[in-house]
């Protein structure tokens, strides 16, 4: 009896040009959002948590690598292993967020009062990210919220 050959699997079939393409679509955009979390540290105005966890969902579509090397980025790190572990955020980090975030659009948008399509847009920003996050899942402090009805925490 001839010994039989061993069955390899297919080699992975490279990605297609379209594919290829809306890789490079998911990790320009993840780096758009990255340098606007960045500016966010600097410029009240601008939210740091929502454009870091977008890039992060960004770099998870288009390249595990970036993805590895922000969860492992020993300051924006923790917030996205924290979000997609508990899918919730701090009653603490909500308040502030949207203090800072009113206090500075508020702000801004009254120093533009001779620009009122500018003041308005700044004001409707900051209410839409406002509800946003109000939206969002509250942890209570010391603990993590309850997974969503029909599913338990070992799925999660």
């Amino acid at each position: 009896m001839p010994a039989a050959t061993p069955i390899r699997p297919a080699p992975p079939a490279a990605h297609s040009r379209r594919q290829r393409a809306l890789r490079g679509l998911w990790v320009a955009l993840g780096v758009l959002s990255l340098l606007l979390g960045i500016v966010g540290i600097f410029l009240p105005v601008l939210p740091t948590t929502p454009f870091v966890l977008l890039a992060a969902a960004c770099f998870a579509r288009g390249s595990e690598r970036f993805h590895a090397r922000l969860i492992a980025h020993p300051r924006f790190g923790p917030l996205v292993r924290d979000w997609q572990a508990h899918r919730s955020i701090p009653l603490r980090a909500k308040q502030l967020a949207v203090g800072m975030m009113s206090l500075s659009m508020g702000t801004t948008a009254w120093l533009m009062r001779e620009r009122p399509l500018a003041s308005l847009t700044l004001v409707a920003i900051a209410a839409a990210v406002s509800a946003w996050l109000v939206w969002l899942p509250t942890r209570p402090a010391g603990g993590h919220a309850a997974p969503p009805p029909g599913r338990d925490r070992a799925q999660s």
